[in-house]
C-alpha cells in the first residue's frame, strides 16, 4: 500500500464520498503538491481497477465514490501503518 492509496482514501472517507455521494476526480489530489498529482491520479487509476469506486460520468467529468461493498477493505488499508 502506498501513501497515496491511504490519502485518497482517507479523504473520501472524511468528505462522505460513499455510495450515493460523489465528486469530481479532479477534486482527489487537492491539498498535496502539484509534483505528486500525477502518482495520485496513477494510483486513483488502480483503485477504480480494483473495485474501490462507483463510477459516474456527468458534464463536466467523472465523478467517483467509494464503493459501499469495499468499505471493510477500506477500513482496513487505513488502520494500517505505512
Amino acid at each position: 500500500m502506498t501513501a497515496h492509496r491511504k490519502f485518497i482514501l482517507e479523504k473520501m472517507v472524511k468528505h462522505g464520498w460513499i455510495g450515493g455521494k460523489h465528486t469530481n476526480e479532479e477534486n482527489i489530489p487537492k491539498g498535496k503538491p502539484r509534483d505528486e498529482y500525477k502518482k495520485i491520479f496513477e494510483e486513483l487509476d488502480e483503485l477504480k481497477k480494483e473495485g474501490f469506486f462507483i463510477l459516474r460520468k456527468k458534464p463536466d467529468g467523472l465523478h467517483l465514490s467509494i464503493n459501499p461493498r469495499m468499505m471493510p477493505l477500506v477500513r482496513q488499508i487505513l488502520e494500517e501503518e505505512l
